[in-house]
């Protein structure tokens, strides 16, 4: 009998259009002879499962099943496909923890704490050869005195991003004093993410994305993926416009740098409590060779281009088996 899968996908945040394009990618490579795919889109108008036909079928919240045609539908496995809130902030994996159902993420904790960027770097603290800008984390309550907090603290240049989003938007480079204030404002006002921000010091250094997924109880690091950008920093239009960037997968780094960075990562994934996969982000700062931490993401994009199918595509896997592997694991420990 074939493993029912809810591929849940959607969102109530600017990153729903990437999460279904993740989930799309997803269902196009799922081993459809193992599993039996039900694509069910969040959003606040509700949650629901589209048939082939267009007609919409609501989820029944209580227990997280579906009524088609006079037949209840559960699940074994949710494959959180939810790029921001909220599946990627701990809502649906603490909503599914309740109602007892497997699935393929960090759990609510983790998936919360990691969610929040100061957070984050302050739980990482002390892991070897891990290092973080210097930053300042920004409430709502300390909006009008923001700039001058932040002058107080850092040397420019900054980041100024949202500290509780993705895909970087409301991030903005801020080279120069004027434009603090007004970066400031954009990232507080970047739609559900929690009303908080994260200014940065600059790290002048090649940028690396790294996946790591634990199969079978043992940590696997995929290879890293250096990103290089003409713009001023790999933003959103970066990301996710053709032709915006250069990706090298797997990255030119010497045997010692992958080494380094392959005990980071996992040492970042245990310190976290991480399940399922996960991208750990990172500047290699070009004068002192050292890493530091940029963010991580516990619901990373699943495209064809994305970093996690390239690092996949070079590991010598399929995404087909390794999603399988991901729908293993987490059947496994739950």
């Amino acid at each position: 009998m074939s493993i029912r899968i809810a591929l849940v996908t959607g969102g109530y945040t600017a990153e729903s259009e990437v999460s279904l394009k993740s989930a799309n990618f997803v269902f196009q490579q799922l081993d459809k002879s193992k599993y039996d795919v039900y694509t069910i889109l969040i959003t606040t108008e509700g949650w629901f499962y589209v048939g082939n036909n267009g007609d919409k079928y609501p989820i029944d919240r209580d227990d997280f099943t579906l009524s088609i045609a006079g037949q209840t539908i559960s699940f074994d496995l949710a494959f959180i496909m939810l790029h921001g809130s909220p599946g990627e902030d701990g809502r649906l994996q603490g909503y599914f923890d309740m109602v007892g159902l497997p699935y393929t993420s960090c759990d609510a904790l983790t998936s919360a704490l990691t969610m929040n960027k100061a957070y984050t770097k302050a739980v990482l603290a002390g892991i070897a050869d891990l290092h973080v800008a210097n930053s300042v984390q920004l409430f709502e309550s300390q909006r009008r005195t923001a700039v001058s907090l932040v002058r107080d603290a850092l040397s420019l240049p900054y980041f100024v991003k949202p500290n509780a989003g993705g895909s970087s938007i409301g991030m903005t480079k801020v080279k120069a004093d004027g434009e603090l204030a007004e970066a400031i404002e954009k990232a507080f006002n970047a739609e559900n993410t929690g009303n908080q921000v994260i200014v940065e010091e600059f790290v002048d250094g090649r940028e690396f994305s790294v996946g790591i997924y634990r199969k079978e109880g043992e940590l696997v690091v995929l290879p890293a993926t250096e990103v290089i950008t003409e713009r001023e920093f790999f933003d959103f239009e970066a990301k996710y416009i053709d032709g915006q960037t250069k990706e090298i997968t797997p990255a030119e780094l010497t045997a010692e740098q992958r080494g380094r960075v392959e005990r980071i990562v996992k040492a970042v994934y245990k310190r976290l409590n991480c399940k399922g996969m996960v991208r750990v982000d990172f500047f290699l700062e070009r004068t002192t060779d050292r890493f530091y931490f940029i963010e991580i993401n516990t619901i990373p994009g699943q495209t064809a281009q994305s970093f996690i199918p390239q690092q996949v595509r070079a590991a010598g896997m399929t995404e087909t088996a390794f999603y399988g592997e991901l729908i293993d694991e987490a059947l496994r420990v739950f």
